[in-house]
């Protein structure tokens, strides 16, 4: 007990990411709470980005903790933590997603779905996450890891096992396409004015 209580005595309030990773990594619980306190936040919302995982994202955060503490070891100290991170929650989702897939093609399909009850913005504002949901799921991933986790795009290439010219066409493309959806948006908006 002493040894946990010293080894937090190590870590600063402010310090790093790779810091916190580092006190994770040596049996620091205060650093290993503080890590989860920071990242979890961003961790959410790139599980809730992904239409698919919505429902299950609490589930998936612990299952991505799990995972990481399993494999703290794994973790190569002076590495960006983050790529690291979002790598493990990237494969618990497609992990679940694979599951789900297996489920979901056993199960009996219904005729008739109920219709989903569709968000109305209040300041006439396009809703962000639909037009999100418009773009194809690697694009969206790609802008979420870029945009909402704030990472450089060596960090999401590490983070989704690709190149990073692919990060950069997926951007591109992202970006395109969200372009195009908001002008459509703004000309139908200014169209329906009265």
């Amino acid at each position: 007990m002493w040894a946990v209580a010293a080894l937090s005595l190590d870590v600063d309030p402010d310090a790093g990411l790779e810091t916190l990773m580092e006190g994770y990594q040596r049996g620091d619980s205060d650093a290993a709470a503080r890590l989860i306190g920071r990242v979890s936040p961003m961790l959410h919302r790139y599980l809730m980005v992904h239409l698919a995982s919505r429902r299950f994202a609490g589930d998936l955060l612990q299952e991505t903790w799990l995972r990481i503490h399993q494999a703290r070891h794994t973790y190569r100290p002076g590495e960006p933590v983050l790529p690291w991170l979002f790598a493990i929650a990237r494969h618990v989702r497609v992990d679940h997603y694979r599951k789900q897939r297996r489920v979901e093609d056993r199960e009996q399909q219904v005729e008739v779905l109920p219709e989903r009850p569709q968000p109305i913005p209040s300041d006439g504002a396009p809703d962000f996450q639909a037009i999100l949901e418009k773009l194809p799921e690697s694009q969206r991933e790609v802008v979420f890891l870029l945009k909402g986790a704030g990472m450089s795009l060596e960090e999401v290439a590490r983070a989704t096992s690709s190149s990073v010219g692919a990060v950069k066409q997926k951007a591109h493309r992202a970006y395109e396409r969200l372009r195009e959806l908001l002008e459509g948006f703004t000309r139908t908006k200014y169209r329906n004015a009265p």
